[in-house]
């Protein structure tokens, strides 16, 4: 008997179909590199020194497994609620129930996050300037950008994207010529020895560098974006494994690569102390106003992940509306073909964002951010199981072999990311700053259990109450 084989394909029937491969692209690069490279990266290195390099390295590998197991599924199956009803699906109705509503819980964090690197930053022009005020023009911004058609969003997002990407080659590139030729640096060249004089490669140690790990993590949260703008992706077939190898291999190469130049271009232990290390390199080459020039990237780069993360966001709830996992209002559409009542629902769950950086503005960052860690494991683990059964039920069915964009090394490589990811949970434990994510974790999974129960029992009264009044 051949097990069953479900397809949700009626979730994208009513979404535009407008992005396009180079939109895809940059959707995922701009979920990616947010502030987490541009103002997290100093935090991360100071936990490791050089070795930070080998993390990122190490980190990259396991989340391209993850993207090619979400890139097996979103070629056959393309769906709006991509890894949320993946897991309805494979896993059990309570995981996408889980995942769906734990996405708008890591919105909100993750936004809260976002909006305070933004305040910081602005503050390099006016001190005095409140971070909320600064989150909440932002969100006003990102609002605008949203209720757009699907192709202008994918536009605008190419080029906030694009700020981004240019500023890190310019970085690369600038920081090795500093490096192999002294240019910027009276023609001395800089070498490599900063790698290893003060405390070699792991001056912290194995521990340091296990630990790292975590920080690391945060930083690539957001290239999942793939699989949910797959459900509005024209050639599904050839645009989602275009999109995965190009952003593996891209996303690797702006984090190593500007990674390794921070830490060779400074003693590590100084990474950070005077602000954005990329302003030190562009400051150090002459370029004029390269604090401004950097900080309004930065900006950018948070405005494009948080535009990123809304957009995703609202998927998701159209997604959980169609599946009866919540109200069915969400799944409305406007006339952009845009779910704008779940739009509206994430819009207000920013607010929190914006709250949050009034009450705690120095601390908003580094206490939401770890909490984004546990929702982004959360979700890259729900994709590595719900593609090994999606994989067995192919294999039931006779049908592995006419998969188009197969995970390689199957199942050993799922296995491999499976206890990659658990470790990251494992790790947070021994961090106190990022303990307080691992309390919040089992108090909203039971919340979110008891909301489930609670609903379904609701469905099962009326659907009885339906059948006494049929007869």
């Amino acid at each position: 008997m051949k097990a069953k084989n479900t397809n949700h394909n009626v979730e994208t029937e009513g979404l535009s179909r407008s992005l396009k491969n180079r939109h895809i692209q940059m959707i995922a690069i701009g979920g990616a590199i947010g502030v987490g490279l541009f103002y997290g990266a100093a935090g991360a290195i100071h936990s490791a020194g050089p070795s930070i390099i080998l993390a990122y390295l190490a980190v990259g590998v396991a989340i391209y497994l993850i993207m090619r197991a979400l890139g097996e599924m979103a070629v056959e199956n393309p769906v709006s609620g991509s890894y949320v009803t993946y897991a309805s699906q494979y896993i059990s109705p309570f995981a996408g129930f889980y995942l769906g509503w734990n996405a708008l819980l890591g919105m909100v964090a993750g936004g809260a996050a976002e909006y305070a690197a933004i305040g910081h930053y602005i503050q390099f022009w006016l001190p005095d300037f409140p971070v909320w005020v600064s989150a909440l023009f932002v969100l006003c911004l990102v609002i605008l950008i949203n209720v757009v058609t699907v192709k202008a969003y994918g536009e605008i997002e190419f080029w906030l994207s694009l700020v981004k990407v240019v500023a890190i080659i310019g970085m690369i590139i600038l920081g090795g010529a500093m490096i192999l030729f002294g240019i910027g640096n009276g023609g001395d060249a800089v070498g490599f020895s900063n790698l290893t004089n003060n405390g070699g490669l792991f001056p912290m140690g194995i521990n340091g560098w296990i630990l790292s790990l975590v920080l690391v993590a945060f930083a690539f949260g957001g290239v999942e974006l793939v699989g949910i703008a797959a459900a509005e992706t024209g050639d599904v077939k050839k645009t989602i494994p275009q999109a995965i190898n190009g952003v593996f291999w891209r996303i690797l190469i702006f984090y190593v690569g500007a990674i390794t130049i921070m830490v060779s271009l400074f003693d590590w232990e100084t990474i950070g102390a005077n602000g954005s290390p990329f302003v030190t390199v562009f400051s150090k080459m002459g370029i004029p106003g390269a604090a401004s020039i950097i900080n309004l990237v930065i900006i950018s780069a948070a405005v494009s992940a948080l535009n990123s993360g809304i957009y995703s966001v609202t998927r998701v709830l159209y997604s959980l509306s169609l599946q009866g996992k919540a109200p069915r209002f969400l799944s409305k559409l406007n006339k952009s073909k845009v779910p704008f009542i779940s739009l509206l629902i994430v819009i207000a769950s920013q607010l929190l964002g914006v709250l949050m950086n009034y009450i705690m503005p120095a601390s908003a960052f580094s206490v939401f951010s770890t909490i984004v860690v546990v929702g982004l494991v959360s979700n890259w683990l729900a994709i590595l199981f719900s593609q090994l059964k999606f994989r067995k039920i192919k294999i039931a069915n006779g049908e592995a072999d006419k998969l188009s964009y197969k995970m390689p090394f199957w199942p050993y490589s799922s296995y491999f990311a499976i206890a990659f990811m658990i470790s990251i949970i494992i790790i947070m434990a021994f961090l106190p700053f990022t303990r307080v994510a691992l309390y919040v974790a089992p108090v909203w999974t039971i919340i979110l259990f008891i909301s489930y129960k609670m609903r379904n029992s609701r469905v099962k009264d009326a659907e009885n109450i339906q059948e006494k009044l049929a007869q």
